[in-house]
């Protein structure tokens, strides 16, 4: 059998397709077969040429029963899960199969955040306290302890998904009814009050070969107030930046990050101090992967996938201006009957790269995520403040019109 390795896609997510091309790019170079794992009762045309399954991927036995099945066909040697949710069960089948990478043990510490914020304490790295919200009363007491607002957000979760921002007891009995009896999937935490970056990273054996820092340009859990936006930190690092990286790198060996990918999320306090907020083992979602590809020159699931294959790779990445990424959203909800192009957006100053994921005749809805988003575009700029003004004009001329059915 030919040498192969498996990708594990969900075509909904708009944002995992530029990943999916980096990866079966990058291993059709090193004469490595792609073979995909999708959704049951998905297609996905941008794979029509390669070997295709499926399984119910919401459910880890079938994913497991389904890769067992295909490595009886193919001579699998690395497997990369491109959303978060299938990171733990791409590590069991791993395991199952005898493929090296990410084992269940190290991939929790990228999943379950009581297990990630626990493994980062004992690091000695400082984390936002934390409760149980066994009770209601639970969580008031531990809201009196730390001050108004809170965070209530499932410990498995991602993109912002069932989380909530509780300002006020009143807050906290509307949210307690909205959890219900889902309560043990959750945790509260107290809200960090800082400045938002992330530290996308690429390592091999240990060693980080790229990193690039970002600042977010919103709060995350404001998603509802602007879209998700980001802005590269390339020069003139404060020394707080600076220990975001050096934290960074101390946070992911510890979790047990090999050879990989990780997207992590710090809060720099104003006295300097930083506050870890959570790690995935996961190329950055949104507009973050494009952003890194138009400043850096480099395709992180694509470059994940060489280091996975070719342990004398390492990333060609450039430096470059400031680059930004941010998605597009709109408050107009209903049926599309008219929105911007990628070519209009792409036509303005400072926008590099864009993908629109909605068209004419789809339905919008507000958004329940941070991720729930009509697509994205990257910018280039001088600096933090230049690209927002970049944001804000791109927003100004983004059209959308909807009707009501």
């Amino acid at each position: 059998m030919d040498r192969s390795i498996l990708v594990i896609y969900r075509p909904r997510e708009g944002r995992l397709a530029a990943q999916l091309r980096g990866v079966v790019e990058a291993a059709t170079d090193l004469g490595v077969s792609p073979v995909v794992l999708l959704p049951k009762g998905w297609e996905a045309p941008e794979v029509a040429e390669l070997a295709q399954y499926c399984a119910d991927l919401g459910d880890t036995a079938s994913v497991r029963a389904a890769v067992a099945r295909i490595c009886a066909e193919h001579r699998i040697e690395r497997i990369f899960p491109l959303f978060e949710s299938d990171v733990l069960p791409a590590s069991r089948c791993r395991r199952d199969q005898g493929i090296p990478g990410l084992m269940p043990e190290e991939a929790l510490n990228f999943r379950d955040k009581n297990v990630m914020h626990r493994r980062a304490e004992e690091l000695g790295i400082r984390v936002a306290r934390s409760e149980r919200p066994d009770t209601i009363g639970t969580v008031a007491r531990f809201a009196e302890l730390v001050g108004y607002p809170v965070v209530i957000k499932p410990y498995a979760g991602s993109a912002c998904i069932d989380t909530y921002r509780v300002d006020s007891r009143e807050d906290l009995e509307r949210v307690w009814l909205e959890m219900g009896d889902d309560r043990s999937e959750y945790r509260v935490e107290e809200f960090i009050r800082g400045t938002e970056f992330h530290v996308d990273s690429l390592l091999q054996n240990g060693e980080v070969v790229f990193e690039q820092l970002s600042q977010y340009s919103f709060s995350v859990l404001e998603y509802l107030d602007e879209p998700g936006g980001t802005i590269s930190r390339k020069y003139g690092l404060s020394d707080g930046e600076q220990r975001v990286l050096d934290l960074n790198a101390e946070v992911l060996r510890g979790f047990g990050l090999c050879t990989g990918v990780s997207h992590a999320e710090f809060f720099l306090l104003d006295d300097g101090e930083v506050v870890f907020g959570e790690a995935g083992a996961r190329v950055g979602g949104g507009p973050i992967a494009p952003a890194i590809e138009a400043g850096r020159g480099i395709n992180l699931a694509g470059e994940w996938c060489r280091l996975e294959l070719d342990p004398t790779h390492r990333p060609a990445a450039r430096l470059g201006p400031e680059v930004g990424g941010q998605y597009l959203s709109s408050t107009a909800y209903g049926r599309i009957t008219a929105i911007s192009t990628p070519e209009e957006l792409m036509a303005l100053d400072s926008v590099v790269d864009a993908e629109v994921w909605k068209s004419v005749g789809e339905v919008l809805a507000p958004p329940t995520g941070s991720h729930d988003a009509l697509g994205w575009y990257v910018c280039e700029g001088a600096g933090f403040e230049d690209l927002r003004n970049q944001f804000k004009a791109v927003r100004d001329a983004f059209r959308v019109k909807t009707a009501q059915d």
